[in-house]
């Protein structure tokens, strides 16, 4: 009998031991166990953000640099980026999907990136 309630008294302290460490060793942080997939534009400027936007989905070779632009826009400046900025036609085809031509349409955040940027004056910064 003794060696009965020894095991059982062995076997109660083991697994509150095992449950205290397995407890215990758990230090995943709030950011690591869920991370914020949210889009960022507080702080979107031409040079940091659009200009890299613009420069590996618009202004490329046979679509929106400058010589293959023709009658087209050139999007490989500023200036020209600014035009269709200002006339509302880059948000528009970037947001309807009919641009990046021959491509996905842009991501959600790219979109809202773009949108920030013109709302707050699409500036050369």
């Amino acid at each position: 009998m003794n060696l009965k309630k020894s095991i059982s008294f062995c076997t109660v302290i083991a697994a509150i031991l095992i449950a205290g460490t397995q407890a215990s060793c758990y230090k995943d942080s709030k950011e690591a166990l869920y991370p914020s997939n949210a889009c960022d534009t507080t702080n979107i400027t031409w040079n940091k953000d659009i200009k890299t936007i613009v420069s590996n989905s618009c202004a490329l070779s046979g679509c929106h640099d400058a010589s293959t632009a023709s009658g087209s826009y050139a999007l490989n400046t500023f200036a020209g980026v600014k035009q269709i900025a200002n006339n509302g036609r880059f948000i528009a085809v970037i947001e309807n999907g009919s641009m990046p031509k021959g491509s996905s349409k842009l991501d959600d955040c790219t979109i809202n990136k773009v949108r920030r940027w013109i709302n707050t004056g699409a500036l050369e910064n």
